[in-house]
Parts: C-alpha cells; structure tokens; sequence
C-alpha cells in the first residue's frame, strides 16, 4: 500500500477498525505501511494515557527488524472517565487555574452544609457523601456543556410551565430540585471568588479550543484520532474537525457496519452502538462512507462470523422480533455461520468467586505454555481480580494489573485504620495488637510485647489502662508493664482544641508518628507511604475550615479516603498476563481473552442511585439517562468478546448472593438456541479447578492427611486425680486430658473474649447460693432482694453499664421463678451443703486414684440426700446421663456414698441417696429436671454404682502403656462443645480429610482399640 493511500480519500475521513480485531497493532501497521518515513511527523491522539502507552508498544512492535522513530503519541482525555487531557497549557493562559479535586470536594461539601434541607443537621461525613453526588452532577453539566441554572430555575419558580409537575414529585425531589437551582448559581461565584475553575468545565472548555485551533490552523503534518466513541460533545466535535483536515482522519473503535439500516434507525441508549450513532448522527455521516482501516481488512471467517453472532444477539430490543429470520439469513450466507461464529468462544459457569477465580487462573496459567501467547482478564468486579491474582501467586505469577491495591490494604494503611479505630474505643484489645505488631509500629520487635500480649490484653476487654498495668503488675510482668506505660504515654498526650478537618489530621499524624517506628519515617516510605503522605497532604491543606464535629466523623472521612486511594507499586509482572478493568482494557488486544463478572449488577453495571437527580429531572435538565453508561459497557464487551479465543465466566453465587447472568449472555443464548445450537463450555477446566482443590484419592504419604492422635505417654506421668468434670472429658475426648496434664498446655483466652454469658452464669449461681445460705424472706421481698443481689454481683463480675441495661429487664421474672421454686425446696426443710467438695479414692493396678467434685447444692432430709446442680444453659437429657456422657452428677452421687464430702456426717449418709436433679435458670423460668428413664428405670444407688464401675474401668484402661489419647472419642458432642485442642489434634484434616472410620459410639470401648 502506498504511503499516499490513507489521504488521498476525500475528506471528511472517518475509519473504523472492526471489533475483534487488534485494534492498536492494527492502527500501527496501517500507519508504518501508509506513512513510512513521514511517520514520525504524525501526531495521534488517544482517549487514555493506558491508550497511549499502548500505543507506543505497538509501534515498537512493528520495528523489531530495524529502528523506527515513532510519531507524537498523546492522550487527549476521556472526558466520561475524568482523566485529564495532555498539555494543553498554551490553550489556557486567559484562564483561571483547575480546582484540585480534594478542594472542590470540600468547598462542595460546604454548600450542601449550608444549602441543603435535612430533617437533622448533616454531619461533615453525610456532607462529603453528598458533595462527590453533587460534583457528578456539575461533571455531567460539563460534559455535556449544559447551562442548567435557567432550566432550573423554571423548574422550581415557573408555575405556568413545570411548578405544577415539581409539586407532584416526592417531596425529597422536590427539596433536590431547589437546592440545585441555589448551587448552580452559588458555584459559580465561590470559584469566582478562590480565582479558581471547575475541572471539569475547564477540560471540556480546553478541548474545544483546541478544536477551534486545528480549524483555523490546520496542522501541516498528518493528525489523526483513534479510538474514542466522542461520548462528549467538545470530543465529539474536535473529532469532526479533524476529519475535514487536509491531513486528519479518525479511527473508531468497532463500528458494526453489517446491521440493517430499520435497526440502525432503532438504536437505544443502552445498546453497544449507541455512543457510534449519535456521533456520526451529529456530523450527518452516514455509516456507508465510514472505510475499514485499510490494515485492519480480513477474510477470517470465523471472526466474520463472530463478530455478526455478537451484533445479531445485541441487536435492539425492538428489533429482536425478526430472529429467526435473521438466523436463517446468517445460514442463507454459509450453513455453518453459527458454529463459526461460537468458534473459540466458551462460556463456563462456577459455582462462586473461588470457583471462578480458580477456572481463571487456570486458563491464564495454560495458555503461558503457548510461546508468546498474551493472556488477559477483563473484569469490573475488582474482588474477583484479586482473588485470581491470588490464585495465580501458586505457581510464583504475578499479573500487570491495572487496578492497583486499596490503601488501606497496604501496610500504613492498616496501620491507620488501626490508630484512628483506637481513637474511638482505647481499649479494644484486638485492635491493640493488631497495631503493636504492624511491622511499622515502633513496639512491633520489643520483646516484651508477648507478654503484654498474653498477661495484659487477653480476656474480657480491660475498661482502662490502668486495668491493663494491673493484669500486668498481678502477675509480675514489670518489663511489659514498662511497655505498656510507654504506648500508654504515646496516645495520651495533651491535644489542643480541634475544630476543623485539618486540626484533626495534624493530631492524627502527631499521633501515628509517635507509635510508628524511625520517628515516623517509616510510614512515608515506598509507594504506599507516598501514597498516603499525599492523601494527607490534601487533607491537611485543604481542610481548613471544614468543619468536623468529633472523633467519629473524622475516623469516618479518613476510612473513605483510605479505601478510595489507589496504590499502583508496579513490581515484577509477567510480561503476558494482564487483568484490566472494562474502561482500561478498552483498545488493548491479547490472544486469550478472559470476561468475568458478566453477572447483572456487575457487568453491566446497576444504575448509580443520585441522591439529587430522578430520571424525569434528568430529562428536564437535558442530561442523558443512566442507560448511556450500559451501552457503553456493551460496547467494551462486544469489543473483547469477538476475539478469536475467548471465555465468558459467570458465578452463580457472588459474594453468597444468588446471581442473574448479564443480560447479553442471555441474549446470545436465546439466538443461538433457536438456531439449534449452544454457546460451548469446556467443563474439562471446571473439573480441574476442583480436583485443585480436592483432596487427593491416592496421595503418597507425604501428602497424607494426619491420622486421628492416639498419644500412648509412659504411665507413670498420666494423671492419677481427676475431677468429676475432667471424667466427662475423659469420655468424649481423652486427647484433652493429654493436652492439659501430661503436655501441661493451657488455653489462652483470646482478646475482648465474650464473657457476658459466663459472668452472667457465674453471678447467677453465686446468687442462688447466697440466697439459699442465708436466712431470705420469700414472696416479694425475696424478689426485691433477689434482684439486689443479683445487680451487685453482676457489677462485681465487672460487667458495663450497657450489659447491665440489657441484663436489667430479665431479673424480676428470674427473680420470680426462683423464689417460686426455692420455697418449694423449703417446705421439706432440708440441710444444705453448698459448694462443698468431696473426693472418693480408689485402687487401681498401678496404684490409687482420687476423683473430686464440688456440688452445686445438697440437700439432706428425711427422703434422703437430693443433689442439685444449676444450669444456665440446657442442660443433658437423662438419657445421655445415663449413658455415661454426663457423668458430674453420678459421680457425685458416687462419691457422697462411698467418698467423703465437705459437711457430711454418718447420720447424714445413712439415709441414702435421694433424687439427682439438673435445675435450668433461664430468664423466664427455673425448672427441674429429675435423671430418670422410665424406659431404664434405675435408682439412684444404681445410678452411682454404674458410673463409679464405668469410671474405674475407664480409668483401668488407661493403666495400660499402650493406651493412647485419642481424639475425640466420642464426636457427636464436638459441635455441641467444641475442644481447646482441636487444632493440636489436626482435627479439620483428620475429620474431614482422614480417617474415615469415625463413629458415635456410646460403648466402652474405643475404634481400633
């Protein structure tokens, strides 16, 4: 082709590259065959910076057999997007410099403070939300170039013309509509006042002006623009004047030239060739004279095919009724046009995020097999990329993404959520740890921070710094208790009064640095610390005067900023993975194309909620519908998809949530199920992606799953005292008791453990206990005292006073039940043992063992000994006590016949054993319940004289050397009370994965045994 071809149509020039095709190597051959060594006169302008980079790359490409100087590659700014134009500086010295975007956000935010009608006064936080709502609304105004004040202003104060329509709207519109119609002409002035101009308003104004100046002086050298749908009049209309130059043309990104002109005509907003209509429909082109760039002709069939399969299946709504028509029109053309056009196009579906992701890496990490084969993941679900890339760090790959990381994602990001989380609760003890041990914090390699750590913040959340030191001076930790002191003095400096934001990000930053290491330096460094010395930065400077009304709403502010700053660290990527968002991956082109999260809500996108714009104030103000956005979005997908290798996923749960398919993968479905056919799915990498994750059937031995323990220690160090509730630990699982005695491993409580329910258990038995010891009144003054006692030892249990407010309505019907059922137990007049101990001994074939309890209550009268033990939780059936599970009340019976026991005398014992009696305390009512089965009616003798000969064999059995410890012996009651020692055990491998051979066995004896 000569190089004189390109020019030589007449003006105005406007191309098109056909979607499927590698738009950007497509352009950089055409223009290296068409312009040879004037090439690098050309200047090109791209809508993004990614789009210009790319660009460069491609030309790279086409000059590997010799050099090549390449033309002037410029990104000239997606105005929908909001990225800025190249330097256009020159074009703008009559005007005011640009509002930075945290500087508008601010001064917006004051205007909704002050202008906005609420119900309740707006916080800075609500203000600032409302303010990025509101800076949509003056970039929409720009990017269209509309005046809205007039239109405004007709709306809310013209009552012949649209005040009747305003009255009929919800009131919240209403209260919308004249708060803007105050903005719009208040804006105005305060930028007149900074001396300052919207940005948004100033790029679209620049961009004009340079359409003005490419008019009046044409460029002498070629100029073209590729690859903007012209969503923007002022790009739109720098497009039409630089395809009239002598010099200029304009390539646009998949033009369907292939659909009938009565559908063309019924083109909607959400359809993919929306954006492409209004364009060419505003300069009065005409899709016949739009050329396909001269490079990018082909006599693929297959991507012909493709590339008619996607348009057919998008076409109009209204124009969907003729399908089969069309299908049989496609097969009139060549009888295998549908299976052509599915051709290298598969679509699989994963059952949620991890499977998907898994199907992902997996196509990804195959096709790096190929040589020089270039993979990429198109996706606007940013979740579902990290995760893919996460399942891509197995095999060491690393993909170029263009998302970049939350800040707060990074480590000084963490660190500052932790800071500002410890601002507003000082004594969450997770929290703490989780910023001492951040590797910036200047405490996180001190030594004495384990025993801070175990001694002082495990537990029930300590209510004070001074309750930390005294955990940690109790238990003689001195050096952690310095420790201590020290972070004690970082964080409770004295702070001068805050009023504004930027009072409150000096105090965060004086506090930060005091707790990070290097003096703080350390938080600054790498990307992330420069990230995050700008995000404060801004703040500082641009929140004079922003007024903030506490800790809260600053931690508030802060967290969004947090999350909504991006960090892009770069980094060692493989050179042919790529994963991209739906905007970035526009132009970019890869061998094997990956779409993912074709879900509705996902891709496409739900309509944003405006707090300050309804679809028919939309209409009045002449702003597009939300459905411009869609089509947009369509028009990237049908870019990817008409590739020659490409893979739609979808997810039937998202995030636990049930999942729609997009609404163009059931487009193309119904099309092709009426032309008998079915979109492809390899289900082969499906099945991969879960053997990945499945256990392996026959894993060599170092792959095995652990075995289910069965520790056998010397007998000499097994224990030879237990108590009646270790025995019921024995029972169900004897690896414990290994654990605790024999490998002396106590549980460590966590930090902020939950002890509501255990302090209210344990204030509730002390109270029943004192009750009952002391000389009480029944009927309401036992009530009345009841309650007394019962608020006192709840605060001696060191419960707050918002436990205490929920706990405080339960006590009187509580008090009522137990009074209720005290005076019955008072009206045989029996003595009472409470909380007394005993202990029977015993002889076993290595020597004596002693088994101890303490009884809740028992009562002595003439019927015999009643032992009773208080529950607050639900207590065991008989039957399970029966069968040897349960055994603390047997046992006790047990050792109350044979043993000796606290208080009890031989007239005492010779009036027998009376009932065994569970008693539940709940909020509402105490009830009895007595161990009897009729089925198995035993006394209670018998009842002790069967668990005293099932303890003694179990506890001979465990004479023997080579009885081991197992596991969970009986794990029916794992999910009933979890073990302290289940992760020592390895219990989730050997459960789940191993040892396939547990059962619920009640016997004595054990499997394998």
């Amino acid at each position: 082709m000569a190089k004189t071809d390109l020019f030589v149509y007449p003006a105005p020039r406007w191309f098109s590259i056909p979607p499927g095709r590698p738009f950007l190597d497509d352009l950089a051959r055409g223009l290296c065959e068409t312009l040879g060594e004037e090439l690098s006169s050309a200047q090109i302008l791209t809508p993004t910076r990614r789009g210009a980079r790319a660009m460069a790359r491609a030309f790279t490409d086409q000059c590997r057999t010799g050099a090549l100087l390449l033309p002037q590659v410029r990104a000239i700014g997606d105005l929908d997007e909001g990225e800025p134009p190249f330097d256009l500086e020159y074009l703008a010295l009559d005007l005011p410099p640009a509002l930075s975007p945290t500087r508008r956000r601010f001064e917006l935010a004051k205007l909704v403070r002050a202008h906005f009608e609420s119900p309740q006064p707006l916080t800075a936080r609500t203000a600032l939300e409302l303010a990025d709502s509101l800076a949509g609304f003056f970039d929409s105004l720009a990017l269209e170039e509309i005046d809205a004040g007039p239109k405004l202003e007709r709306l809310v104060h013209d009552p012949e013309q649209t005040h009747g329509a305003l009255e009929a709207w919800a009131e919240h519109w209403q209260v919308s509509a004249r708060f803007l119609s105050i903005v719009v002409d208040l804006w105005p002035r305060r930028l007149s006042e900074l001396g300052l101009m919207d940005p948004s308003q100033r790029r679209a104004l620049l961009i004009r002006r340079l359409a003005e100046q490419f008019d009046a002086h044409p460029p002498a050298t070629p100029l073209l623009l590729a690859g903007s749908t012209g969503t923007a009049p002022s790009m739109a209309d720098l497009m039409g004047v630089i395809s009239k130059l002598p010099q200029g043309a304009v390539i646009l990104p998949g033009l369907d030239a292939s659909l009938a002109d009565d559908v063309w005509a019924q083109i909607e907003d959400s359809h993919p060739q929306a954006a492409l209509k209004r364009l060419l429909d505003r300069h009065g082109v005409s899709r016949d004279t739009v050329r396909i760039w001269p490079a990018s002709v082909e006599a693929d069939r297959q991507r012909l095919a493709r590339r008619r399969l996607i348009n057919e299946a998008l076409r109009p709504a209204e124009a969907t009724k003729d399908w089969r028509t069309q299908i049989d029109a496609l097969k009139a053309g060549s009888s295998t046009a549908i299976t052509d056009g599915l051709s290298g196009l598969n679509h699989l579906e994963g059952r949620n995020d991890e499977e998907a992701a898994a199907v992902i890496a997996l196509l990804m990490r195959e096709a790096l097999d190929t040589p020089d084969k270039t993979v990429a993941l198109i996706t606007p679900d940013i979740t579902l990329s990290r995760r893919v890339s996460a399942r891509l760090s197995r095999w060491g790959l690393a993909a170029d993404s263009s998302a970049g990381d939350a800040l707060i994602h990074a480590p000084v990001g963490r660190f500052f959520h932790d800071v500002l989380d410890l601002s507003l609760d000082p004594f969450d003890a997770a929290t703490l740890l989780s910023l001492l041990r951040n590797p910036l914090s200047r405490f996180a390699r001190d030594a004495r921070l384990d025993d801070l750590d175990i001694k002082g913040l495990r537990g029930a959340k300590p209510k004070s710094f001074a309750e930390v030191r005294e955990r940690l001076i109790a238990t003689q930790r001195f050096e952690a208790a310095a420790l201590w002191e020290d972070y004690v003095g970082a964080v409770t400096t004295s702070e001068s009064t805050k009023t504004d934001l930027s009072d409150y990000v000096r105090a965060f930053i004086r506090r930060a640095e005091g707790l990070a290491a290097d003096e703080g330096q350390i938080l600054w460094q790498g990307a992330a610390g420069a990230s995050a010395a700008a995000l404060l930065s801004d703040l500082l400077s641009e929140g004079e005067t922003y007024a903030v009304e506490d800790d809260q709403v600053f931690a508030d502010i802060l967290r969004h900023a947090l999350r909504t700053t991006t960090v892009r660290t770069g980094g060692h990527t493989h050179p042919r993975l790529s994963i991209l968002g739906a905007i970035e991956a526009r132009m970019f082109s890869a061998d094997r194309v990956i779409l993912a999260g074709l879900e509705e809500g996902v891709w496409p996108q739900a309509a944003e909620i405006d707090p300050f714009l309804s679809r028919p104030m939309r209409k009045t103000l002449g702003l597009p519908s939300p459905e411009r956005r869609t089509g947009l979005s369509a028009h990237d997908f049908v870019q990817a998809a008409c590739g020659p290798d490409v893979w739609l996923i979808t997810r039937n749960r998202r995030e636990g949530e049930p999942q729609v398919r997009s609404r163009w993968l059931w487009r193309l479905d119904t099309l092709v199920g009426g032309a008998g056919e079915k979109v492809p799915g390899d289900r082969r990498w499906l099945d991969y992606a879960r053997r990945m994750d499945a256990a392996i059937a026959t894993a060599p031995d170092s792959l095995k799953p652990a075995m289910r323990p069965r520790p056998a220690p010397p007998v000499e160090v097994r224990p030879r005292k237990l108590s009646v509730t270790r025995i019921e630990t024995l029972e169900r699982d004897p690896y414990a008791i290994y654990a605790h005695y024999i490998l002396n491993l106590k549980p460590l409580d966590r930090p902020n453990e939950p002890f509501e329910a255990l302090r209210r258990g344990t204030a509730i038995h002390a109270v029943a206990e004192a009750f009952a010891q002391s000389d009480t009144p029944l009927g309401a003054a036992g009530e009345a005292l009841f309650c007394e006692m019962l608020e006192a030892r709840l605060r001696a249990e060191n419960l707050s006073e918002a436990q205490l407010a929920l706990q405080r309505p339960l006590f009187p019907d509580l008090a009522r039940e137990f009074v209720r059922f005290e005076a019955g137990r008072r009206a045989a007049k029996p003595r009472l043992l409470i909380e007394k101990a005993g202990q029977l001994s015993f002889t076993l074939p290595r020597g004596e063992f002693v088994i101890n309890a303490k009884a809740d209550r028992v009562e002595i009268h003439d019927g015999g000994m009643d032992i009773l033990d208080f529950k607050t939780g639900q207590p065991p059936s008989p039957k399970a006590v029966l069968a040897g599970f349960y055994p603390q009340l047997t046992l006790t019976a047990a050792i109350l016949k044979y043993g000796t026991f606290e208080g009890l005398e031989a007239s005492h014992r010779a009036k027998g054993l009376g009932t065994l009696s569970y008693v539940r305390l709940s909020s509402d009512a105490v009830k009895e319940r007595v161990v009897f089965d009729k089925k198995n009616p035993l006394t209670t003798d018998e009842m002790a004289d069967r668990a005293l000969i099932r303890v003694k064999e179990r506890l001979g059995q465990y004479e023997n050397p080579s009885q081991g410890y197992v596991s969970w012996r009986a794990p029916q009651f794992r999910l009933e009370r979890g073990g302290d020692y289940d992760q020592l055990a390895r219990l989730y491998e050997w459960h789940v994965l191993g040892d396939k051979e547990i059962d619920g066995s009640e016997g004595f004896g054990e499997e394998g045994e």
